[in-house]
């Protein structure tokens, strides 16, 4: 089997659940909008600033990964700014051959410069029609959904599930939280998980990345997400060698209920999650055949995308067009927009591509 080449992954479409805007900032626009508010950067030519952002990035601690963001949430505080952003994402996501996005953000993070949180979902939602736009003149077909993010040790999450639930038929699709797991438990904004199951939306939760089985059971069992975001220690409830695995009742009950994870291969490595891309436990669950997806977490940080995501996929694992195939699927099955919409992007975009990259490789 011919391994795919970078230039066919590019065009392969591809679907993403689990990717921030405040990630994924092209480095030249961070330069422009931080010389425009007098924002001190530790680079100002945009090719060493993304050099930086990946090197800080990359320390092996959630902790230090998640600094970075001051500086990319820094330029993201006017409305123009956020439109900008959201547009070049859409267009950025595009132009790598990702035909779904869920691309999500924390509101309560932009608010610096007096905007409300219904302004700044406006001006992101506005953005993301943009690049979509431009993606379209250049031949290029995106669907992005939009999640809220609310900040773990903040205490705005049922402002800003509510906030969702008001955008829902405006492009927001879900509700998220996010931030540093350990000694912020997800239970602690159980209120507004339960208001997001009365209203019938959808909700991912960041768990199972920097702690452990504990985050990964509250997530489910206590406050019902449909998603885990990352959801990678789930591993440290298989035991057994090669061939003789054994599930633990909660990695069971996980695969059992089809509980997509959200892993996100380089991103994992960077914050310790994973040794290595060849060591990432993404080889052993597809295996064992959990809902697995694959995603970039934040681009920038992680000098990523799509397509390099699934390069490394290739590289570490062998694995060729039917394996990308049944992550991509996997993904648009675990979106959180309509059914029907999901099997349509599946049927007629995603399979009959596939079905041509299978048959010539």
């Amino acid at each position: 089997m011919v391994a795919p080449s970078y230039a066919e992954l590019v065009n392969a479409p591809k679907a993403l659940l689990h990717d921030h805007l405040d990630g994924g900032l092209r480095p030249a626009t961070i330069v422009e909008l931080a010389a425009e508010i007098g924002h001190e950067l530790p680079e100002t030519d945009p090719d060493a600033l993304g050099r930086w952002f990946s090197a800080a990035a990359d320390s092996g601690s959630l902790e230090r990964y998640l600094e970075t963001f001051g500086h990319t949430v820094a330029v993201m505080q006017t409305k123009a700014a956020l439109r900008r952003v959201a547009a070049e994402c859409a267009l950025d996501l595009a132009l790598d051959g990702v035909v779904y996005a869920e691309v999500r953000y924390a509101p309560e993070q932009h608010l610096e410069n007096g905007l409300t949180l219904a302004e700044v979902v406006e001006a992101v939602l506005e953005g993301f029609a943009e690049g979509t736009a431009q993606a379209a003149a250049q031949d290029r077909t995106i669907r992005i959904g939009c999640l809220l993010t609310a900040m773990r040790h903040a205490a705005r999450s049922m402002e800003i599930a509510e906030l969702a639930v008001a955008y829902r038929d405006a492009g927001v699709v879900g509700f998220d939280i996010a931030g540093a797991e350990a000694g912020y438990p997800p239970t602690r904004h159980l209120d507004a998980f339960e208001y997001l199951q009365r209203e019938n939306f959808h909700f991912t939760i960041h768990a199972g990345e920097a702690f452990g089985l504990p985050s990964i059971w509250q997530a489910i069992q206590w406050c019902g997400a449909d998603r885990l975001g990352h959801g990678v220690r789930i591993v440290d409830d298989i035991t057994g060698e090669h061939g003789r695995r054994q599930l633990g009742r909660l990695a069971a009950y996980v695969r059992d209920k089809r509980i997509p994870l959200e892993l996100c291969p380089s991103s994992n490595v960077q914050t310790g999650a994973a040794a290595s891309i060849a060591e990432h436990p993404i080889g052993l669950l597809r295996d064992l055949r959990f809902r697995v997806t694959v995603n970039t977490d934040n681009r920038l940080m992680s000098g990523t995308s799509m397509s390099r995501e699934m390069a490394l996929l290739v590289e570490a694992f062998g694995y060729g067009w039917p394996e990308l195939q049944w992550f991509t699927i996997n993904a648009m099955k675990s979106a959180f927009i309509p059914f029907d919409e999901r099997l349509a992007i599946i049927n007629d975009v995603i399979k009959p591509a596939y079905a041509k990259l299978i048959g010539t490789a």
